[in-house]
């Protein structure tokens, strides 16, 4: 990564929000299944990041950030990708409103199917393939997103699906530096999801302190996500004086 400008003053955030994206509490339960391949080719690696949700309507490319969601357990919070179709159906877009949704139209927006079936015996109790529904849930998290929000069985979180309505607020800043990596978790060893070829303005949605980052004499662990390359940037790259960015909230 080379800095261009790194002796310029930084530059004064431009404020840009966008309406919030849609929240829902949801029971998740571990995928597991390492060695697997998900439906997106993504071959699950021990203490992997992402999630699966129950319809293709919301599935990434492999690699991709394109479609994520902030998922938050008893300890923290997590945006991870969409990289697999589950738990129990694979036509269930229960984020969407119904005149958008693909099935179950008759549902509250928010409540998967097999929690509907699970709780009150809808589609007689059973799924879209006919099995009869074991457990609410309406979301499958990846092992290392699993443990990372604090889950030691499963359990309700809350979702956040990125990608609807205005994908919620942003605040836009300047980057510098060219080959600037945009990371899926917040660190430097984690999947390289995109590049910033030079000087960019994004938009950052939150930030999380990660993995300590050394540069050409600046020392930051403060990583901001940015929902339009769907991963993590260094704030050592964001052009602000400030080494946690003023007006963003924590992810």
């Amino acid at each position: 990564l080379t800095a261009d400008d790194a002796g310029t003053a930084p530059a004064e955030p431009a404020p840009a929000t966008r309406a919030a994206a849609f929240s829902a509490r949801v029971y998740a339960t571990r995928e597991g299944l390492v060695g697997h391949t998900t439906a997106n080719g993504h071959v699950i690696r021990a203490n992997d990041h992402f999630v699966a949700l129950p319809s293709r309507r919301a599935l990434s490319p492999n690699g991709s950030g394109q479609y994520s969601v902030q998922v938050c357990g008893p300890a923290r919070c997590e945006t991870a990708p969409v990289w697999d179709v589950g738990p129990w159906n694979t036509h269930d877009d229960h984020w969407n409103p119904a005149a958008q949704r693909e099935q179950w139209k008759d549902l509250p927006q928010g409540l998967p199917q097999a929690q509907a079936a699970y709780e009150d015996g809808y589609n007689g109790g059973r799924d879209e393939f006919g099995r009869q529904v074991a457990n609410p849930a309406g979301i499958d998290l990846a092992d290392g997103t699993f443990y990372n929000i604090g889950l030691n069985d499963n359990g309700w979180v809350t979702v956040t699906y990125l990608w609807t309505e205005g994908g919620g607020d942003t605040t836009s800043f300047p980057t510098w530096g060219t080959d600037v990596s945009v990371r899926q978790q917040a660190t430097t060893d984690s999947t390289r999801v995109a590049s910033l070829p030079g000087p960019t303005t994004v938009r950052v949605r939150c930030q999380v302190h990660g993995q300590l980052v050394n540069y050409e004499g600046y020392s930051n662990d403060a990583w901001s996500y940015l929902p339009d390359y769907g991963g993590y940037v260094s704030n050592i790259f964001v052009d602000v004086a400030d080494p946690w960015l003023p007006g963003v909230p924590t992810c």
